[in-house]
């Protein structure tokens, strides 16, 4: 069986690719066109990577094909000791009634017995009802959006031909579309990143067509009324003693034309959560700008009285505010996972720093499980997580200073980030409040990064910004355990007192209002 020659590895420089893509361009379909170029670009910055040697085989593949867990146990492939208490993982047990708060309710009734009746098995003794009912739980198959169609009834008169029609239910005249419907769509377009395109391939199977002009024309109209509490959580977002930012790039074909001859020609996406007392707000903001400049805009709703937020976010310069005085915090695992990167070069030095690190973040899972408030968190971190990072620190320093560790390799590469940030890196050992990483951002703009996926991109910058919107409160909601469906509804209904007082209406005291609300 022989073997399939190698190809010719191509070299091609930045500009010949940017002629190739302006030429393919002209030749190709719009959507093919962006695929092509995406692909093409991707190829040369794997190629630029091997070519600097700057990466290893081991972070490739994890960037290109994603990593199941960078525990220190899995890095070193170290079986972790089992407790026998605890070998079923939680949440892997059968869900009960009380797991299904959107179910519907159906009480049923004996048919025989009352409560207060004679018991009819000894016959001495009264029955009364039990305050939990038995329970049975049945889920049925129906369409995302089901359709329902009222055949009134038509009588003529074989006389005069006088037509008499059924009169049409109160429900049949309130509208071809529920308005539940366009909240919806939002939802499963930006909350689960389900385009219009499989929306509509999937109604046309149920039977029930929805086309996705008629998506986009529904979902549009219910963003309007999303909008009052929108800017009041940009409001609340500004006054929060501690903001996470991060972004990633996205694709907004009219933005992309507009750009085309501008000095800065990438499009991003900006997460920020905010965490205002015990409560999160998740913002999102497409368009031309870094994660930086979108925080300054933020933070010019800023109250003057107020002091610096911390901010925390990766090293990189341009998530940093520019106008503002804010405390910086840096993310641990983004440190760490350079050593990860490098595990299997240098096992026993990653695997002393991967510990140290650990046992610092087994004492933060301490103090939410000790409910610790900040100042108490920040004394907890002090005695027991500074030893662990002031060893670490210098036992890094060590290696660079005694050159046991060459600076230009993998580790101490990994080693000279960390120590060029550790002031950011350890800001949690001198101020109440501020966190170790940046996870909470990262895992929020995941929205973003599932809806470029799947939908490759926005049409056009107000596309944008109805997607960002939408992501806003359902991300907040998620965050602060409400459902997103009902509160995106609740909005709806009562959409005039929300624009008197939207402050009145947020996920998290939304529910008080409308028991306030008039019947």
């Amino acid at each position: 069986m022989s073997q399939s020659k190698a190809p010719e590895i191509a070299s091609v420089t930045a500009e010949q690719l940017q002629a190739l893509l302006a030429n393919l361009r002209t030749l190709l379909p719009g959507l093919m066109y962006e695929q092509v170029a995406v692909l093409l670009k991707t190829l040369q910055w794997v190629l630029g990577l091997i070519e600097k040697r700057n990466t290893t085989i081991f972070r490739l593949h994890r960037w290109i094909f994603g990593g199941k867990t960078e525990k220190t146990s899995s890095v070193f492939q170290k079986e972790s000791a089992k407790d026998p208490e605890k070998s079923k993982a939680k949440g892997h047990g059968r869900k009960g009634a009380r797991d299904f708060p959107g179910a519907q309710r159906r009480p049923v009734e004996h048919p025989a017995l009352k409560s207060a009746a004679p018991c009819p098995s000894c016959a001495k003794g009264k029955l009364h009802e039990l305050k939990t009912p038995s329970r049975i739980v049945r889920i049925t198959a129906q369409p995302m959006f089901p359709a329902t169609i009222w055949e009134m009834s038509r009588l003529r008169c074989n006389l005069c031909g006088q037509v008499f029609t059924a009169p049409a239910p109160p429900e049949a005249l309130l509208g071809k579309y529920d308005p539940k419907v366009g909240f919806m769509l939002g939802l499963m377009r930006f909350g689960s990143g389900l385009p219009h395109y499989r929306m509509e391939k999937m109604q046309m199977d149920f039977g029930v067509p929805l086309p996705q002009s008629t998506q986009w024309e529904l979902m549009e109209q219910s963003a309007r009324d999303l909008e009052p509490v929108h800017k009041e959580l940009v409001t609340v977002a500004a006054a929060a003693e501690l903001l996470h930012n991060d972004d990633t790039t996205m694709r907004v074909q009219s933005l992309k034309k507009e750009k085309s001859g501008s000095e800065r020609t990438g499009i991003f996406t900006t997460s920020m959560v905010a965490k205002v007392g015990d409560r999160h707000v998740a913002l999102f903001f497409t368009g031309g700008n870094h994660a930086g400049e979108n925080l300054d805009l933020l933070l010019q709703n800023r109250a003057a009285g107020l002091g610096k937020p911390i901010q925390m976010c990766d090293a990189l310069s341009r998530n940093r505010s520019k106008e503002f005085e804010v405390l910086i915090a840096n993310c641990i695992p983004h440190g760490r996972r350079n050593f990860v990167d490098v595990a299997e070069n240098f096992p026993e030095e990653c695997r002393q720093v991967l510990e140290s690190l650990g046992a610092v973040f087994k004492n933060d899972a301490q103090t939410k499980k000790l409910n610790l408030n900040p100042e108490q968190r920040l004394r907890y971190h002090q005695k027991r997580s500074r030893p662990a990072m002031e060893g670490l620190h210098t036992w890094m320093r060590e290696q660079m200073d005694q050159k046991k560790v060459e600076p230009n390799s993998g580790l101490g590469e990994a080693i000279d980030y960390m120590l060029n940030h550790w002031e950011p890196l350890t800001l949690f050992l001198r101020v109440a409040g501020a966190p170790l990483s940046n996870n909470i951002c990262e895992r929020a703009l995941k929205m973003s990064i599932l809806h470029r996926k799947n939908s490759m991109s926005y049409k056009t910058e107000n596309g944008a910004r109805v997607g960002d919107l939408f992501m806003s409160l359902i991300h907040t909601c998620r965050l602060n355990q409400v459902n997103p469906f009902d509160y995106l509804n609740a909005l709806q209904r009562h959409a005039s007192a929300v624009m008197q007082n939207p402050g009145r209406w947020l996920p998290w005291n939304y529910s008080q209002a409308i028991a306030a609300a008039p019947p």
